[in-house]
């Protein structure tokens, strides 16, 4: 059984869910240290992908990354690049699709501890960097770690926007999503099913941990009570 379709969601998720990670987590702790007009607006949008179906994402993203699209022929003629159609383009996909929930997961770590100590260690001369690498990376990781995992999910799901920008090209563009929804419209379903028991078994994983790492913290702290 050719296991292509598995290997490339992988490879499409991991890539996608280190640049989201970092994009995520430095937007989120941008905009939970700052205030300005429009912060409201422009954290709509980060968070619109969320909530708008993948077909319309995938639309908007052929928008701007087909052929006549601002982004696509920009790199077309400068570069001569072209992201439709290309696993590239999966990556894309994803990375749209899985920024809201690294994002929200980041904003919400962020947000739940004392902003006194980076406060206490601006005072006494350190950079924002390091306060960011020493203080608030460190007390955020819990929600951090829930925004990678979830954002690896949902890369390694995604089906509407990457068939929408990438289509399905056999070999190429073929995650197992694609790989699914093509093995039962060419009435292979046992092929689909077995897919499809990876899929639940790698989500069914992905959630069981994820409950596990949430509750370590209240563990410890238990352990100190007694």
């Amino acid at each position: 059984m050719d296991l292509s379709p598995l290997w490339l969601s992988i490879r499409i998720a991991t890539i996608s869910t280190v640049i989201v990670f970092a994009v995520g987590t430095l937007s989120a702790r941008w905009m939970t240290r700052r205030s300005f007009t429009g912060k409201q607006v422009l954290d709509a949008l980060f968070l619109l992908p969320l909530v708008l179906p993948p077909t319309v994402v995938g639309f908007a993203l052929l928008y701007l990354f087909g052929k006549n699209g601002w982004i696509g022929k920009l790199l077309l003629e400068w570069f001569d690049i072209q992201i439709v159609f290309t696993w590239y383009a999966a990556v894309i996909a994803a990375i749209v699709v899985s920024f809201p929930l690294m994002y929200q997961s980041a904003v919400a770590a962020f947000s739940k501890y004392d902003y006194s100590l980076e406060n206490a260690a601006y005072t006494m001369g350190a950079g924002q960097w390091r306060v960011f690498w020493t203080i608030s990376f460190p007390l955020a990781w819990p929600g951090l770690v829930a925004g990678l995992v979830l954002s690896f999910a949902r890369a390694l799901g995604e089906f509407g926007a990457t068939l929408m920008l990438a289509g399905y090209i056999p070999g190429v563009t073929d995650t197992l999503p694609l790989a699914i929804y093509f093995s039962v419209e060419a009435g292979n379903e046992h092929q689909a099913l077995v897919w499809v028991i990876i899929m639940v078994v790698i989500g069914f994983t992905t959630i069981y941990w994820l409950n596990n790492w949430n509750q370590r913290p209240w563990k410890k702290h238990v352990g100190r009570k007694r």
